[in-house]
């Protein structure tokens, strides 16, 4: 595994919710980002954002990790969720509320 790969690994791993995105959630920088983190905080979900346009080496190594070629990614006690538009359909169709309250972070 490599170190970036490990990186990922272990903040997917020690955080209950974690969005890689474009921007913070407090400034997204792209529409993608700014959506899923309205998602998440429209739920009330407490979530660690990661910038991935601070490194091209994150940027390529959480697209590797998951073998999902978009950004933003959403990663739920360990699991990988989905993106942006995966999101957007489980929030409206209440799955992703469902899924927070199932994995006890709702």
């Amino acid at each position: 595994m490599t170190d970036i790969a490990k990186e990922i690994d272990n903040e997917v791993k020690s955080n209950d919710v974690v969005l890689f995105m474009k921007g913070t959630p407090d400034m997204p920088m792209c529409g993608f980002s700014g959506r899923s983190v309205q998602i998440l905080q429209h739920l009330g979900v407490p979530f660690k954002g990661i910038n991935v346009l601070d490194s091209a080496e994150l940027r390529q190594g959480i697209k590797d990790y998951t073998n999902w070629p978009t950004i933003p990614q959403l990663y739920v006690k360990g699991e990988f969720v989905g993106g942006s538009d995966i999101m957007m359909e489980m929030f409206q169709s209440g799955e992703l509320k469902q899924l927070m309250a199932d994995k006890g972070v709702a």
